[in-house]
């Protein structure tokens, strides 16, 4: 039986392992939670559990080795150094193996892809490219002697395997984890119900907006060509909705869901969509990929200490990998390399945009300004999307061709109807939208929705979650057997 957290075997499976963690004597909630880790991971992915257990296994001693290296900076660096070809040859064999022949084979002409086809269809352990980068993460605090390395496996095998996170992120830290896994805390009424009720607003954003939205979005793309114009124009924005309730649903969900168990996890996204620029978008989009990139890699790469164009190029590279790390296909290189694009452009052209607006007297802090440089971030970002949602290059230039303002009147002709979502269910999509983004808007002004609304009278708070729960359980979009379509980011 596959656990995820949008099945109702997990309705189970939560309330199981929280009774018996609050249960648990203190030093044994550890234990406990690495056992039901593996549990919920092996239900999903039986065999790669032992690859997730390799990672684990050779970073633990990686970093007790790396450590006892002390002053010895040329032993620590070999033994991290056999360490991380060890971690990311597992993550190159799983995810890029088959990318890899296919690109060597369409470069040279050779016949080697029926090789590349074998390697492509390897099935990729759940959650890889999430953990892998939560232990080069932490060897590499190791090896710069931040933090120190931990000596108890059970310790640092939950930090790699916890439940709520080891599928889609977010991708912490040791040095945030390390305090809270030694001390576990038993149960606590109020912080099980804020948990709970963050769980809530995930499904929400999942099973009431991203699936009801992928309805729609999937029919377009599977045949651009037949929707040209408008139709495909609202697909594409509506993608970038998408994909953001999505993975905020998933985080939300994974953030509530470690609550419960007493654990505090990052929050990933913090109203990104209502950025000024694309720089600060990325501050707040996957906030914890962001930041790893910069602490790992762009930093690291020099950063903007050597000189402008290395910066520039620098960030062109982060964005590469960015775009590869989500996706063995080129698509995905695009579609990081179109947002390094966007950064670049945006400091080359920040002169020029300062001596007009000083020229034409702009007024940049209107409201007037903001919401268009906010609309116009948005179709920025839509425009990348289109890359991370094709299913390869050639679909994705297929998408961008059919891309027009024709057929505007099939915005009220009814058939907008005829596309998989009659008009009571994009009524209740457009009304779940303004409420994200109410949500968002309270968010980007420091007002937490969650803490006011547990502010209010019992009554109300209560009558909001209730409304809530039954919008969930009726207007949520299940898949075959009651199980929810797989978030977006699980593939990663």
């Amino acid at each position: 039986m596959t656990v995820s957290l949008t099945s109702f075997s997990f309705f189970i499976f939560l309330p199981a392992a929280a009774l018996v963690s609050f249960l648990c004597p203190s030093k044994l909630r550890v234990y406990w939670l690495l056992a039901v880790s593996y549990v919920f991971y092996m239900s999903m992915s039986p065999v790669y559990a032992l690859v997730l257990l390799a990672s684990t296994v050779s970073t633990f001693v990686c970093g007790l080795l790396v450590e006892k290296a002390g002053e010895k900076k040329g032993r620590a660096a070999l033994i991290l150094t056999l360490c991380l070809v060890f971690n990311l040859g597992m993550l190159f064999w799983f995810k890029y193996a088959g990318f890899a022949l296919k690109t060597i084979a369409a470069l040279t002409g050779s016949t080697g892809s029926a090789l590349a086809d074998r390697a492509a269809g390897i099935l990729q352990p759940v959650g890889i490219s999430f953990y892998t980068l939560q232990v080069i993460g932490y060897l590499i605090d190791c090896f710069r002697h931040d933090k120190p390395a931990e000596r108890n496996f059970a310790r640092y095998a939950l930090f790699v395997s916890f439940f709520p996170q080891v599928v889609s992120g977010p991708i912490e830290r040791y040095g945030h984890m390390r305090l809270q896994y030694e001390h576990l805390p038993g149960f606590s009424a109020r912080r099980v119900l804020e948990g709970l009720q963050i769980m809530l607003w995930g499904y929400f954003l999942k099973m009431v907006l991203a699936d009801r939205m992928a309805i729609y979005v999937d029919r377009i793309y599977e045949s651009p060509e037949r929707y040209s114009g408008v139709l495909c124009v609202i697909a594409v924005l509506l993608y970038s909705l998408q994909i953001y309730c999505d993975f905020f649903g998933y985080t939300s969900i994974a953030v509530g869901t470690a609550k419960v168990m007493g654990v505090e996890i990052m929050e990933n996204f913090d109203a990104p969509y209502l950025s000024q620029s694309v720089s600060q978008f990325w501050r707040k989009w996957h906030i914890s990929l962001s930041s790893w990139l910069r602490d790992y890699v762009y930093i690291p790469l020099g950063g903007n200490r050597k000189g402008t164009l290395r910066k520039y190029l620098n960030i062109l590279i982060v964005f590469a990998v960015s775009g590869l790390w989500h996706g063995a296909e080129w698509s995905f290189v695009i579609w990081g390399l179109i947002h390094g694009a966007y950064q670049v452009t945006g400091a080359v052209l920040k002169p020029a945009r300062d001596r007009l607006a000083a020229a034409t007297g702009m007024k940049r802090d209107a409201f007037s300004h903001r919401v268009l440089r906010i609309a116009f971030g948005f179709c920025l970002y839509s425009f990348a999307w289109i890359f991370f949602r094709a299913k390869d290059t050639a679909q994705a230039i297929r998408m961008i061709g059919c891309l027009s303002l024709d057929g505007l009147w099939k915005l009220n002709d009814g058939t907008l109807y005829t596309l998989g979502l009659d008009r009571l269910n994009w009524q209740l999509m457009t009304l779940g939208i303004f409420i994200l983004i109410g949500y968002d808007v309270m968010r980007s002004r420091g007002i937490r929705a969650g803490e006011m609304i547990r502010a209010q009278e019992t009554w109300f708070k209560w009558a909001v979650w209730i409304i809530g729960l039954i919008l969930v359980l009726t207007c949520g979009i299940w898949g075959p057997g009651y199980d929810a379509a797989s978030f977006i980011y699980s593939q990663f």
